[in-house]
């Protein structure tokens, strides 16, 4: 019984040490996006932008749903550093977040948004249109 309680916490340790080695490889970019957004309940938005990471830039696509109180048009300008990346790959995938937010002419803008590979933005910038919501937000983004 000792001998198993033994080899069950060598296991665990070994799994922790894994994991913590494959997290330290993890690296960070930067990411600007421009995204357009319109709706009347149910909304959507589009646009692009770049990822700069080890020195090369790569273009990205972004297009969403939006659902809930969704009221009006705005044009968004964010820039950030996305985190957890060991390629620049890893930037691909859904962001969901749940939010709410006015714009009257302009405005600030700022999101935290994590994907199912665990990269994670933290995005910054204006907000720009006639935008009302309070809303459940899907944003995908494709490496082109």
């Amino acid at each position: 019984m000792k001998y198993l309680t033994t080899f069950r916490t060598a296991i665990i340790a070994s799994l922790a040490l894994i994991s913590s080695i494959s997290a330290s490889y993890a690296d960070s970019g930067y990411v600007r996006l421009t995204i357009y957004k319109a709706g009347w309940i149910i909304g959507g938005s589009g646009g692009s932008g770049t990822l700069r990471f080890h020195g090369k830039t790569y273009r990205l696509s972004t297009g969403g749903l939006d659902y809930g109180l969704v009221f009006g048009g705005s044009k968004t300008e964010l820039q950030g550093r996305v985190s957890n990346i060991r390629r620049p790959s890893d930037v691909a995938g859904v962001y969901v977040a749940g939010g709410a937010g006015l714009a009257v002419g302009g405005g600030a803008r700022a999101i935290i948004l994590r994907n199912q590979k665990g990269a994670v933005l933290e995005l910054s910038g204006r907000q720009v249109g006639l935008m009302a919501n309070i809303d459940l937000s899907g944003l995908a983004i494709a490496l082109e």
